[in-house]
């Protein structure tokens, strides 16, 4: 018994995955066998797009207490705006838009870090502040209109490999490739302890603001490649397609199991709170709840989930 508490306290991402199934099963009893196959399928798709802006939201969150990235909504739209404008609905301008969306989310991450380094204002503010005129460039680039993707991005983006979607493979080897860095290499240690303790990193000859600069830009690139794979699976970009990513991404980075305190990511909880998170807002939706009934219920049961896990964190 008290083998299983420590391993559940050094893994809290277990708690994620266990919430998972325990949604599936209750889908399943209400919705029956065929249907709750089908969610758990859709949930892949749905899922990976959480994984992929939660995967960068986690690294920022990583870096020390009050490093958040509130700007990944806006960014989403801008990034799909620019990038499928490029391709003008054209397989041939797939490597050129992917390019220039890469570019913009590493624009913008660098951006958001020079406000917070240079100017001294706090991650929340900045971020939030930069949200703004993100948002207000995305609707002069896009002008209001659904802008529709390549034939061969829509494919990709709605295709299937080997019985699961070609988006969960894709968003896989980035979750996959990301904990190898974390866990295998300088990288992944300096940002451990640049969010443990940014001043003893520093001490230790670290390159403390480096490490955050990267981590928030990479947030912004996941964010964009992010853009680009709901424009496919959507059937184009809108101003509004990445509303849902603000608070989703939060949550799957504190329900997944990463410190909120910094310097201790999970990538495994990632995966496991994208799929709780949609399989809770399905099952609701099973049931003939509200939407205001859901959004309740939504948040007692994440509040459920992070009580549970037991991790009782002291914020500096």
């Amino acid at each position: 018994m008290s083998r299983l508490r420590i391993t559940l306290e050094q893994r809290p991402w277990v708690w994620s995955f266990f919430g998972a199934v325990l949604l599936w099963l209750a889908t399943l009893a209400v919705a029956g066998p065929e249907a709750a196959f089908n969610i758990g399928l859709s949930a892949f798709s749905f899922g990976a797009l959480m994984v992929l802006v939660g995967l960068g939201q986690m690294l920022v969150v990583t870096t020390g207490p009050g490093n958040i990235d509130l700007s990944i909504p806006s960014t989403i739209a801008l990034a799909g705006a620019l990038g499928l404008r490029t391709m003008g609905g054209e397989d041939g301008g797939i490597l050129l838009g992917l390019l220039v969306t890469l570019g913009v989310g590493v624009g913008i991450g660098l951006a958001n870090y020079l406000l917070i380094r240079l100017l001294q204002i706090p991650p929340i503010i900045a971020t939030m502040s930069s949200s703004f005129i993100l948002q207000s460039l995305a609707i002069h680039v896009g002008q209001g209109l659904k802008i529709t993707p390549p034939q061969l991005l829509a494919s990709f983006a709605t295709g299937w490999l080997l019985h699961l979607p070609q988006l969960a493979w894709l968003v896989l080897a980035v979750a996959l490739g990301l904990a190898w860095i974390l866990g295998r290499t300088l990288f992944g240690r300096f940002l451990s302890a640049v969010g443990q303790n940014a001043r003893a990193a520093w001490l230790a000859g670290i390159g403390v603001e480096r490490i955050r600069c990267l981590c928030y830009i990479l947030c912004a690139v996941f964010a964009a490649l992010c853009a680009l794979l709901i424009a496919g699976f959507s059937g184009g970009a809108s101003l509004d397609m990445g509303n849902e990513y603000l608070l989703m991404s939060v949550a799957v980075v504190v329900i997944g199991g990463t410190s909120v305190t910094g310097g201790r990511p999970s990538v495994a909880g990632i995966w496991g709170a994208a799929l709780f998170l949609y399989f809770t807002n399905t099952l609701l939706n099973v049931v003939g709840l509200s939407a205001g009934e859901r959004s309740v219920l939504s948040g007692l049961i994440i509040i459920a989930v992070i009580v549970c896990s037991g991790r009782r964190r002291q914020y500096r």
